[in-house]
């Protein structure tokens, strides 16, 4: 072979590369792949419980909102119906535990009034009657003791704005917890009755013409 040749010739193992006969690519080309096996038939029965305890691993849960989970991935009734009835014998799920834990931990954490509570559970799926009876362990004394630390507690960090503009927040505050108008406008008041420079404001404060204001559909 001459020089120029040998120059520009290429060297045996990128030749074998890229599938001469004695070339690992050669080798490979030359067999066949395996076929993956089929995949298994995915149980319905199964696939629904699977659906079920990922729900309840991030939190407890009610009946409806489990069955609304399956019913979102396909699962059929009958199936969900069989899973929920199994889970309610073993108590896995108990929406009037549910509702019990939910009204104390919403109440305590949150300040949530009996109304806003009412309204969660409702949305959750609880019935009625369950509701009902997780919602009278909540008195009304416990209801307005947990408002006025919510007005005391905000009114700390009020350090803006005239007497009025605080009054109108923290209204708002206890309207937005679910507490009534009537309510919120006297706890209001009567906090800031006790701070110097707001005992003035809060001494013209009619409660009850701002509280039927509040309620009354054509004041608005």
């Amino acid at each position: 072979m001459s020089e120029a040749e040998g120059k520009f010739s290429e060297p045996r193992g990128r030749r074998d590369r890229r599938g001469g006969r004695g070339g690992r690519g050669g080798r490979e080309s030359g067999g066949g792949k395996r076929d993956a096996p089929p995949p298994k038939p995915v149980d319905p029965r199964e696939a629904a419980r699977e659906i079920c305890l990922r729900q309840l691993a991030v939190r407890p849960r009610t009946r409806a909102e489990l069955a609304t989970a399956m019913r979102k991935r396909g699962v059929e009734d009958e199936i969900a119906a069989e899973i929920l009835d199994r889970y309610d014998e073993v108590g896995i799920i108990d929406d009037a535990a549910f509702a019990r834990a939910w009204v104390s931990s919403r109440h305590q954490g949150r300040g949530l009034s009996k109304r806003a509570l009412a309204g969660e559970l409702r949305r959750k799926g609880v019935s009625s009657d369950e509701m009902g009876e997780a919602l009278e362990e909540l008195t009304p004394e416990m209801e307005e003791e947990t408002a006025k630390a919510l007005v005391v507690r905000r009114l700390r960090s009020e350090t803006r704005g005239t007497p009025e503009a605080v009054f109108r927040r923290l209204v708002g505050m206890l309207g937005r917890k679910g507490y009534p108008p009537g309510l919120a406008i006297r706890l209001v008041k009567e906090a800031l009755a006790e701070r110097a420079d707001a005992a003035e404001f809060a001494d013209s404060i009619d409660a009850d013409a701002l509280a039927d204001a509040a309620t009354d559909p054509d004041a608005q």
